[in-house]
């Protein structure tokens, strides 16, 4: 059903961005929609958690184990709540001048009238989400974090 992949250069460090996604308990503080998180287990590979979405009239809540692999992936696997299924991997790729991002998640709602809803809306809101996690790492680590990389610039001879 709903797919998206986004790929994006962030100008944090992978561990930078890394410990904004693995902090799952103050998604509500930046998240859109993400209206409650509660961690219910951690440790330093994975957390189970339950995430609540508010959207319009509907408020859901769903449980996830997160396994955390410092500091080039994280992975959602679903456990319980309104989907069928949900997907959802971030892979954090060092490169020069901050860190590659890939993005992509994959659901479906258990509820036709949901998914329908949703699905009218997924895409914007999706890169809305991503676009969070991107102002996140501004707000904490600065617009700049990493200093430019630049071309040294030939000295003339004479």
């Amino acid at each position: 059903m709903p797919t998206h992949a986004e790929k994006k250069l962030l100008r944090q460090t992978p561990d930078q961005v890394f410990q904004i996604v693995a902090d799952v308990h103050r998604y509500p503080e930046f998240l859109p929609w993400c209206v409650g998180a509660r961690v219910l287990t951690r440790d330093e590979t994975k957390l189970t958690a339950d995430l609540t979405i508010g959207f319009k009239m509907f408020r859901e809540t769903f449980r996830s184990e997160v396994v955390l692999e410092r500091p080039g992936k994280v992975e959602v696997k679903y456990l319980d709540g309104p989907f069928r299924y949900l997907n959802n991997t971030w892979r954090l790729t060092a490169v020069p001048g901050g860190t590659e991002v890939n993005f992509f998640v994959d659901f479906e709602f258990r509820s036709k009238l949901l998914q329908a809803v949703i699905g009218t809306v997924f895409n914007e809101a999706v890169r809305l989400m991503v676009r969070a996690f991107e102002r996140r790492a501004m707000a904490l680590y600065g617009r700049h974090s990493l200093p430019p990389v630049t071309t040294p610039t030939p000295v003339p001879q004479r």
